[in-house]
């Protein structure tokens, strides 16, 4: 088989889905700044600069997922995404993920004032989440799909914290840790759902191809967060 063929010729399913968790190798999980917060050397100042300003994605995630609600056609595909909105913005008795990051937010010593006002959002950070939601509503609907599988990797990013902080930062509330637990099996039913939209919808190789790219890009997105908070608060050694 030479070359042009071999690039003509589609992944199966299984090696596609591979290639794709392969791309965790890039993941912030390895971030230096992130490293420094789930090791416990990190300063109550980057904590609380890291939790003010990852609430700016948080509240950004609804509107990612309008977008992507705005741009699909596919009803069984909208019933279930929609899912996600309700799961941040909350739903009858459940307050939601925002409210969850803002009880985080308190349990860190931060007034909720200071948080929803974006008084220490730092501009890297609010150019990276924009160009995400952007990219949403520009993108079709079916790689803005495939941006949300950083949710891959997530697990084991919240297991992390879940595990080190009550441990290095005894001073924050656990209460307030409740967005990570809640995280965990909620990653899980969207990683399902977004991972089958991907597969069935990128079959051939340009197409998976684009996929990869498309992954990439949103971790880029978080790791431009990280570096834009690394160079604003600084990385403990």
């Amino acid at each position: 088989m030479n070359a042009a063929t071999q690039l003509d010729c589609a992944w199966d399913a299984t090696t596609f889905e591979q290639k794709l968790r392969e791309q965790g190798r890039a993941y912030h999980i390895y971030h230096p700044f992130n490293v420094m917060l789930n090791t416990g050397t990190a300063s109550r100042e980057q904590i609380q600069g890291w939790v003010a300003n990852r609430f700016y994605y948080q509240i950004a995630i609804p509107r990612k997922d309008a977008a992507i609600l705005a741009n699909c056609p596919d009803r069984e595909v909208r019933r279930k995404w929609v899912e996600r909105i309700l799961d941040h913005d909350g739903h009858g008795d459940d307050a939601g993920g925002i409210e969850a990051w803002l009880r985080l937010a308190e349990a860190v010593g931060l007034e909720r004032d200071q948080v929803t006002g974006l008084n220490r959002l730092i501009p890297g950070v609010r150019f990276a989440v924009d160009a995400y939601v952007n990219f949403a509503r520009q993108a079709p609907w079916q790689e803005a799909v495939c941006s949300s599988l950083t949710e891959l990797f997530a697990p084991d990013i919240h297991r992390q914290r879940l595990a080190s902080w009550p441990e290095h930062y005894p001073w924050i509330d656990q209460l307030g840790l409740q967005y990570f637990r809640s995280r965990m099996s909620l990653a899980q039913r969207d990683v399902n759902h977004g991972l089958a939209v991907t597969l069935d919808y990128f079959r051939t190789r340009e197409q998976q191809q684009r996929a990869l790219e498309v992954l990439k890009f949103k971790l880029d997105v978080l790791w431009a967060m990280n570096d834009a908070m690394a160079q604003h608060y600084g990385v403990q050694p």
